[in-house]
């Protein structure tokens, strides 16, 4: 069974940074697409950044050029570096895994980051 853990959430100040992980386990992480998601407070969960089995990754608009993300397959582990942090990008933020667009998606329990002066 796919477990993911996230860890590194926080508060911060506006124009701070964080990073986020999520490790794996039960499961051939290597071969997994991930990713992260968020909620924030009365909005829907939004897609925030994929990487693929292969090392490609995909943003959404609000966070290029502010956020990375990167695996390390030898650790099980996938991270978020967010820099420049903004009030906006307060949310829950929710690791996942998928195998393939039509398997199952794994999710994390989610960690809380603050984004406030």
């Amino acid at each position: 069974q796919v477990q993911l853990v996230e860890s590194g959430g926080g508060s911060v100040q506006p124009g701070g940074s964080l990073r986020l992980s999520c490790a794996g386990s039960g499961m051939i992480f290597s071969s997994y697409n991930m990713g992260w998601y968020r909620q924030a407070p009365g909005k829907q969960r939004e897609l925030v950044v994929t990487i693929t089995s292969g090392g490609n990754t995909n943003y959404v608009d609000s966070v290029k050029g502010r956020f990375t993300i990167s695996r390390n397959n030898a650790k099980n582990t996938v991270y978020l570096q967010m820099n420049s942090l903004q009030p906006e990008d307060t949310a829950v933020y929710y690791c996942y895994a998928r195998r393939s667009v039509l398997a199952p998606t794994s999710w994390g329990q989610g960690t809380q980051v603050i984004v406030s002066s």
